[in-house]
């Protein structure tokens, strides 16, 4: 028994034998460094003449070798002692007065490779986060500091730290009224020792360290007491970083914003409350936005402002005399981009309702106070560049949270049907609108490519608040009986497209060439049920061919002309097609098409400011410029492509009978149609001097002597592309609905 006994007694020796030359190594290199500040009376010299930094250096050594001879989670003798007798503490305060010189430096880089090597989680002890916490505040005190790179490396570390556990980041969170500096020094785990005076290494009785847990516990109601009283909060993680961005380094400015990435993703509404409520950052975001955007010039041209490269955060590399070589304003103008993109991107990566504060201060202090009135006023050179710079802050946000705020901004929050006496109740929303029709045509067509970009983003808002809010009662039909109603016109036209043979949408499509019936939302315009499935080809036939045949014969240039057919634009409306289907997929659609029975057709239909600006534009067709034309017909297009059903039988259905004083897109090209044809009888060789053109706008003839009419007869080329091209989105549409019909 006696043996056995002895037997057991010498394996848990041998066991623990090897933990004990680490632990004497271990206190011998601490207390060779608090001897140093006990027999040293010469404390000018630079850290770097001491053994300091290498007595740190081999204590880190001996801390990582420790943890990877023992079990995971298991704390050695070594690191139990780093934190029973406090040394993060005391090198705290060594690290505060900077003595010997240079010693913050050499703590700083203690505290970041002890966290960054030791796998184990330290944070939740209270004699590690307290004083992790305490040099936090040291951070970013004084700008372009010697320890600056040392300082943001170390704040870097623990934000990394705070993502992997999140909860860790409430001990972050100080009560202003209570720091952890007044406490009493104990704590949960301190007993009475003063924590800030320097621990000599002397023997203490042991103690064991409690588990992280019970630790993170003890000090979450000592520390952070910030779950019910965050209004009174420090998040000084954040402060010290917000200092750091304001560094003359570029490279520091580029660590701490992702230092502050990282800390608006952390799902405790404690801290994003708190970093929205009781930190700068909202300020530091709309700042620099007005900033940078102040700094461009006053007119700009917008060819330099839409193709300019783009420019992620953090990678905006510049020459400056390359930059001003090309156009005056780039190096401000990426500046500018590149802050817009970095702020996108923290409200994109951010807690959800931190994610919305910092967006709605975005509008208001950027939007509303500095947009506003460059996109209201009266200089049409400024309106012009203001309006560029809109157009590419919209094409580059891809925030959730900002989209919505940008898109409140520029059309309101208004979700009832417009009447022609509120069109102007929002007033920036008016105005753009109305320069889709303005005097100048250089503000005309960016403000149509404005909208054209807006219109593609996927937030349900513009789409209702632009188009779909006016048609939901589907008043624009006449109300009458279906008796009463005249029939619909039988047969094809002589130049009909026998659809059923075409290469690209026969039987033999491949199934993932087709749209499945989630693709139409459910919400395409069903066939009739006096309309069986053989019908509806003929169905869709008769409304190609309308569009086919809107231009008559002798207006008709594209057949002359090789691959300028309808069917070349039966791919790429396939294709827009669907993409339009994956974003607008998780709109609630539901409920539509509204039964006609259900609908108010008796009151008064109004097609909505920004429907009547285009139909207004698309009636003056023959007699605008050829660019302007080109982007009319581009956002209806885009319209025309949407998966919802009133607005496919608004703009596509060339059979609805409308109700008195009515309009819709195809009655605005009849109209169109018949001006042509009076039109054309007045000019001598029409016809060739319309495949002139054509021929001279693709490229095909030079250019020459200038040919009467060149206006009309550039419109009528556009219009018979446009006619060819709702065509094409008609029958893609019809085949999407009956590929994914039982």
């Amino acid at each position: 028994m006696f043996s056995k006994f002895t037997s057991i007694l010498q394996h848990a020796v041998e066991a623990l034998a090897p933990s004990l030359p680490l632990q004497e190594d271990f206190v011998y290199h601490w207390k060779a460094i608090t001897h140093y500040y006990i027999e040293t009376s010469d404390d000018k010299a630079p850290v770097t003449d001491t053994n300091i930094p290498s007595h740190l250096e081999q204590m880190l050594d001996i801390l990582t070798q420790e943890e990877t001879e023992r079990e995971s989670g298991e704390t050695g003798p070594c690191m139990e002692y780093l934190l029973h007798h406090k040394i993060l503490e005391t090198l705290y305060t060594l690290g505060k007065a900077d003595c010997p010189p240079g010693m913050k430096q050499q703590v700083l880089t203690f505290y970041t490779k002890l966290l960054a090597h030791i796998r184990q989680p330290l944070l939740p002890h209270i004699n590690v986060h307290r004083p992790v916490q305490k040099l936090i505040r040291l951070c970013g005190e004084v700008l372009a500091a010697p320890t600056e790179n040392e300082e943001i490396q170390f704040l870097c570390i623990v934000c990394s730290k705070l993502k992997q556990d999140p909860y860790l980041v409430n001990f972050f969170l100080e009560n202003k009224l209570k720091r952890p500096d007044s406490l009493p020094p104990g704590g949960a785990l301190g007993g009475k020792d003063n924590a800030l005076a320097p621990d000599t290494g002397q023997a203490q009785t042991p103690e064991k360290t409690a588990e992280p847990q019970a630790s993170a516990a003890a000090a979450a109601s000592e520390s952070s007491p910030t779950t019910n009283h965050n209004n009174g909060s420090n998040y000084n993680l954040v402060t010290s970083l917000l200092n750091l961005t304001k560094s003359p380094d570029g490279r520091i400015v580029v660590k701490a914003c992702e230092g502050l990435m990282l800390l608006v993703s952390l799902p405790e509404p404690a801290a994003a409350k708190c970093l929205t409520e009781n930190t700068e950052l909202c300020g530091l975001l709309t700042d620099r936005l007005v900033s940078f955007y102040k700094a461009l010039p006053q007119s700009m041209d917008p060819l330099d402002i839409e193709t300019v490269e783009s420019v992620n955060w953090g990678l905006d590399v510049y020459n400056l005399k390359e930059d001003a070589a090309v156009f005056a304003g780039k190096r401000a103008l990426i500046s500018f981009l590149s802050w817009l993109d970095y702020c996108d991107q923290l409200i994109k990566e951010a807690q959800k309702s931190a994610a919305t504060v910092m967006a709605r201060v975005v509008r208001e202090c950027f939007f509303v106070a500095v947009m506003e009135s460059q996109l209201m006023q009266t200089s049409e050179l400024g309106i012009l560049t203001s309006t560029a710079l809109l157009n590419r802050i919209i094409r580059q946000v891809s925030s959730e949270a900002l989209m919505q705020e940008m898109v409140y901004f520029l059309l309101g929050e208004e979700k009832d049907p417009e009447t022609a006496a509120t069109i102007a109740q929002n007033p920036l929303r008016h105005r753009l609108i109305e320069h889709c029709d303005h005097l100048s045509d250089e503000i005309s067509i960016m403000t149509l490519r404005l909208f054209e970009q807006l219109i593609q983003k996927p937030n349900q808002h513009i789409l209702h608040n632009l188009v779909l809010r006016g048609l939901d009662e589907r008043n624009y039909m006449e109300n009458k009986p279906q008796d009463e109603r005249e029939p619909l016109e039988n047969g094809q036209p002589h130049d009909a497209v026998d659809l059923e043979e075409d290469p690209l949408f026969g039987d033999d499509l491949s199934p993932d060439s087709r749209l499945s019936g989630s693709d139409w939302l459910s919400t395409s315009p069903p066939l009739s049920p006096d309309h069986c499935k053989s019908e509806g080809k003929t169905e869709v036939h008769k409304i190609v061919n309308s569009f086919l045949c809107l231009v008559p014969d002798e207006a008709k240039s594209s057949y002359h002309v090789e691959g300028t057919g309808y069917d070349t634009y039966l791919r790429d409306a396939h294709r827009q097609f669907k993409d339009y289907c994956g974003v607008c997929l998780r709109w609630d659609w539901r409920g539509h098409p509204k039964p006609l029975e259900k609908c108010n057709l008796d009151s008064p239909f109004f097609e909505g400011h920004f429907l009547k600006v285009l139909f207004d534009r698309m009636g003056r067709i023959l007699d605008q410029p050829y660019d302007v034309n080109l982007q009319v017909t581009a956002v209806l297009s885009k319209l025309s492509l949407l998966p919802h059903p009133h607005l496919h039988e608004y703009l596509l259905d060339p059979y609805i009978n409308l109700a008195p004083g009515c309009r819709s897109l195809f009655s605005v090209i009849v109209r169109v149609v018949g001006d042509l044809m009076l039109r054309i009888q007045r000019i001598p060789d029409f016809t060739p001097k319309l495949l002139l053109v054509r021929k001279r706008l693709l490229g095909m003839e030079p250019e020459g002597l200038n040919i009467d009419h060149m206006t009309l007869l550039e419109g009528v080329i556009v219009l018979e592309e446009f006619c060819k091209e709702l065509a094409a989105v008609a029958f893609v549409k019809f085949h999407a609905t009956a590929s994914s019909s039982p």
